[in-house]
């Protein structure tokens, strides 16, 4: 099949999970032999803009009408049987729907977060969920708190683009891929139209490296952030070192704006550690060396790679009871459940999981099992090859089968699709 994916790259300061997603899906379709193009933007390359062009990106994020003619041009010259949206924010924005109408291909976009009812993407503010803007077709509130980066005006570009892309979204796409039914369950309440929404949880590769042992400290991988429950992981711990510890350090990796007080906290202590950020082999050993991996996060995540990668590595998990947790962990089997924003649940959960060493690696084994049957890549490249081939079927003259690699196209199987859309902004 012929694959081409968009995607506006994250900025690289900080680890981002979307683009670690994302070219793990290009290496593993390219790996089956499928043909795979990538047309990107990179929010790394604001930096090195003019001064006017930098104050011009707000003004792209509703809509980019040079992304909308390259991209058009680009499909109509290579003809791709599917095209596969991921991020558009800021650089590409919602045009790439259009272009993919203008040349008649059918498009398939993965939501890893709720920007199609929340402009910021997190259904989160002022630490609690938030759902004002769902259902609201303006997305004012979210203006009025300045829920994006604190801003009223770095809000309003979000804002309008959920606005006035809306129906263009949800007319444009042919599949929507849920990286969770909990996010499915949210945007199907919001009135997105559930027949185009499906749940394809991300895959993650095999780590290679896999507890054996008992472990050696309870382990912290993320952002260090207020969204992300570290601060209560902090309280939690420090509830715990009051009665005594369990017997094993707690390790803090990631970065972000709470670093100076997660350093400051961790600062003399011999049952905390932090280490800074870690690299992909780093982040992998120190899972494997793990009695438990933690994600206490308070806002309502789509997924959670790092619960995804422990189970890969024989790990239990201990993750709040919300969102797509619950799917990932089940309680007293491959991990434990606290109650979200509560510290002496947490650190309940964190006393009991490193409490008993053999339940703990029945739990990593149970844990690994249900990685292989729903978080490995064989898993995740057949999801995704269903999905592909449902958009192409969903299309008018949509029924033939993909054609097989190498074979040319002839670019007549979806040239009225675009008469079916408009075509137009």
């Amino acid at each position: 099949m012929h694959v081409l994916v968009v995607h506006n790259r994250y900025s690289s300061a900080q680890p981002s999970g979307e683009n670690r997603v994302v070219d793990e899906e290009v290496k593993l379709l390219r790996a089956a032999g499928h043909r795979v193009e990538v047309f990107e933007r990179r929010s790394d390359d604001i930096a090195a803009r003019s001064l006017l062009a930098k104050a011009a990106v707000p003004l792209l994020v509703p809509w980019n009408p040079a992304v909308r003619s390259e991209l058009a041009t680009l499909l109509r010259t290579e003809r791709p049987d599917v095209v596969h949206v991921h991020n558009v924010f800021p650089l590409l924005s919602p045009a790439v729907i259009a272009a993919c109408a203008d040349a008649g291909v059918p498009v398939v976009a993965t939501l890893h977060n709720y920007t199609q009812v929340c402009p910021p993407g997190t259904l989160h503010r002022d630490g609690r969920p938030c759902y004002e803007c769902v259902g609201s077709k303006a997305a004012l509130p979210a203006i009025r708190h300045g829920c994006y980066r604190d801003s009223r005006l770095a809000t309003v570009p979000l804002a309008v683009s959920l606005a006035v892309n809306r129906r263009r979204w949800w007319s444009g796409v042919e599949r929507f891929l849920c990286i969770s039914a909990a996010q499915r369950d949210v945007l199907v309440r919001s009135g997105m139209p559930p027949e185009r929404l499906t749940v394809k949880h991300n895959f993650v590769p095999d780590p290679g490296a896999r507890r054996s042992g008992d472990g050696e400290h309870v382990l912290y991988l993320g952002r260090l952030a207020e969204a992300k429950g570290v601060r209560l992981l902090m309280t939690a711990w420090d509830q715990i070192t009051a009665s005594g510890g369990v017997g094993v350090p707690l390790v803090i990796a990631g970065a972000g704006p709470l670093e100076p007080e997660v350093t400051a906290w961790a600062a003399g202590r011999d049952d905390v550690r932090y280490v800074g950020l870690y690299d992909p082999a780093q982040c992998r050993q120190a899972v494997a060396r793990s009695v438990a991996v933690v994600a206490p996060s308070m806002a309502l995540e789509t997924f959670g790679l790092v619960v995804a990668e422990a189970m890969a590595a024989n790990v239990p998990a201990v993750a709040a009871r919300h969102g797509s947790f619950v799917e990932l962990v089940e309680e007293g089997v491959t991990g434990s459940l606290h109650q979200p924003g509560d510290a002496a649940s947490l650190a309940s959960c964190l006393r009991r999981i490193t409490a008993e060493p053999a339940r703990n690696q029945e739990m990593g084994q149970a844990a690994r099992l249900r990685y292989e049957q729903g978080f490995s890549p064989a898993v995740g490249l057949e999801r995704l090859m269903d999905e592909y081939r449902a958009a192409i079927a969903g299309r008018p003259g949509g029924g033939d089968s993909p054609r097989p690699a190498g074979e040319p196209s002839t670019g007549s199987r979806w040239g009225h699709r675009a008469s079916r859309n408009g075509g137009s902004r």
